[in-house]
């Protein structure tokens, strides 16, 4: 059976005003960065250095005396901005760039790490600021909703379900996490989003494979604590074990599901011109790299500018590699991702004539002092 060609026709990306080096930790928080290698980070990113352990613990041991374990920078919200305030952004330049309105929208599919209401996610109250008159929902899978959501888009518009379908990716790490907390080096705020529909013959998603990451649960979890004000807060906090989960886990999810990625595109890993993977340490480039034996010029390593922005990742790389010529029309690119708690996915796409939406909030920023 032949299927419509469909995928991504529009893609923007929208973050937070703030730019948070590791400066700032230094001269807010001293005792945590001298303390770091009591703390969270360290417990969760650490091996004994043995030449024996694998390649996800070798890639990291360059990184094990920097107590950042190689973060940079991370975009962090700025009073009065939100998951819904840069969703908002990201999806009105999505729309404009396909040179569509909110009229020609049938759904949204909508995927927030943490709501910014307790109970239903964003899809309702982002749907209300959009003036969307169609169908929106949520949907997650943490840091692979943006590759569940392609899949899902994809196929909802091959089967005439819909026409034009809004994906809208949001990251919201840094309310959620505890400024007293290592892993909060690591935490960055980011939103995409996309707009999916038919395509040139032969263009958009050809293949996908995704598989449940059961395997991690009990590693992340969420803990209700109450702030200085006594008001209830939801923090991000990492199992003991957690480290050894992911390491021992990394390069089997990733082989697997890219290796089904392109058998189900007809392809192999050869004829992909450019990789985007989810890089949620300064390291995890290096092990895609070598657990798939592919050229590191053939992808993009975005965390030294944004930190771990989990699942908006698969946007943000294709943003950045389509505005830098890395990638363009027709190229065979491949995405993947890892979500603790959910699933691993990887999705082989041909790219199209892809708008890109130059408006993107990812150069204009300030400095966070003391």
């Amino acid at each position: 059976m032949n299927l419509l060609p469909v995928g991504i026709r529009s893609l923007a990306v929208s973050f937070p005003s703030i730019t948070r080096t590791n400066d700032y930790y230094r001269e807010n928080y001293p005792e945590l960065v001298a303390q770091a290698e009591q703390k969270t980070l360290s417990k969760v990113f650490s091996t004994n250095k043995s030449s024996s352990g694998n390649q996800f613990d070798q890639k990291m041991i360059p990184y094990l005396t920097d107590p950042f374990r190689g973060t940079v920078k991370r975009r962090v919200f700025a009073p009065g901005e939100s998951a819904l305030t840069i969703s908002d952004q990201a999806a009105q330049e999505a729309i404009a760039a396909a040179k569509l309105t909110a009229k020609d929208i049938d759904l949204m599919l909508v995927s927030t790490i943490f709501t910014d209401q307790l109970g239903p996610g964003n899809a309702a109250f982002l749907a209300e600021k959009l003036g969307l008159q169609g169908a929106a929902w949520n949907l997650e899978s943490t840091c692979s909703s943006a590759v569940a959501a392609l899949q899902t888009a994809s196929s909802m518009v091959q089967a005439g379900q819909y026409k034009n379908v809004l994906v809208v990716i949001c990251t919201n790490y840094s309310p959620l996490s505890d400024p007293q907390d290592t892993l909060s080096f690591l935490s960055g705020d980011g939103a995409g989003a996309v707009v999916v529909s038919q395509l040139k013959p032969d263009q958009g998603v050809l293949g996908t494979k995704i598989l449940n990451t059961a395997c991690t649960c009990n590693t992340f979890y969420n803990e209700i604590t109450l702030d200085a004000q006594n008001n209830p807060r939801i923090y991000i906090r990492a199992a003991k074990g957690t480290g050894k989960v992911l390491s021992d886990t990394a390069a089997e999810f990733l082989q697997r599901c890219c290796q089904g990625a392109v058998e189900a595109a007809g392809v192999t890993l050869k004829d992909i011109d450019f990789f985007a993977f989810n890089t949620p340490t300064a390291w995890y480039i290096d092990v895609c790299v070598k657990a798939l034996g592919i050229d590191r010029d053939r992808t993009i390593n975005l965390n030294d500018r944004y930190a771990n922005i989990g699942p908006t990742f698969p946007f943000a790389n294709l943003y950045h590699a389509a505005e830098s010529g890395k990638i363009k029309e027709n190229d065979l690119v491949l995405v993947y991702t890892i979500g603790s708690v959910s699933n691993a996915g990887a999705c082989v796409m041909r790219w199209g004539d892809v708008a890109i939406s130059y408006h993107s909030t990812v150069n204009s920023y300030q400095l966070v002092a003391s």
